[in-house]
């Protein structure tokens, strides 16, 4: 199973922006479709956008389309979000390792590796 880490999240003010990086921990993430999440508080657990293999396919969740861009490279898979929001405030996850979907994203219960999350705090 991937160890997925997170990193990049932080206290910012609203407007700013974020790169969130998601790697794998002694493996790489090429071979593997890649999504993102998030979870505020007192809400569930969202998906945002997700990356196929290779960054050919991009899907992104209609909250997610104008100011988050998903991409990667050999090291990480990344989530740049833009203008941030107080309502952007929540914990961000990657996920990995789908072994199989019929859907574009693949389901959150479709992802077999997880990381720990990365916090979020906007501030207005």
């Amino acid at each position: 199973q991937l160890q997925l880490v997170e990193s990049g999240g932080g206290l910012v003010q609203a407007g700013g922006s974020l790169r969130l990086s998601c790697a794998a921990f002694q493996s790489s993430l090429d071979d593997y479709v890649v999504g993102w999440f998030r979870q505020a508080p007192g809400k569930e657990r969202e998906g945002l956008s997700c990356l196929g293999i290779g960054g050919r396919r991009i899907g992104y969740a209609d909250s997610a389309k104008d100011r988050f861009t998903i991409s990667r490279n050999k090291n990480a898979v990344y989530l740049h979000v833009d203008n941030l929001e107080p309502e952007d405030t929540a914990v961000y996850y990657c996920a990995a390792d789908v072994k199989y979907s019929t859907v574009w994203c693949p389901l959150e219960a479709e992802f077999g590796s997880w990381g720990q999350g990365t916090q979020v705090t906007v501030s207005s």
